[in-house]
């Protein structure tokens, strides 16, 4: 996922200085090296990032199958081995 969105961020940063160069009425050649330098800045940090969302996704992910596994231990100690009991007051 990390590489993914580095990618992806790096093609953008990439498309939009080509566009804006171009469009500034810059050289080919000073574009596109300016263009280059971005994106490899730009994959940089987006490797980073997509690292910390990775790391952010797996910790939540362990978090909520511990919240799961300790309810559903709650809930055998219980003698009630229903996950979703029928509402009361009906």
């Amino acid at each position: 996922m990390a590489r993914r969105m580095a990618a992806v961020l790096a093609l953008v940063v990439f498309a939009v200085c080509v566009i804006a160069g171009l469009g500034a009425g810059n050289s080919v050649e000073s574009v596109l090296t300016k263009a280059l330098l971005a994106m490899a800045a730009t994959f940089a940090v987006g490797l980073v990032v997509g690292v910390v969302a990775q790391r952010m996704i797996d910790e939540n992910l362990a978090a909520e199958a511990a919240r799961a596994a300790a309810s559903d231990a709650e809930r055998e100690k219980s003698g009630n081995p229903e996950r979703n009991p029928e509402p009361r007051g009906r």
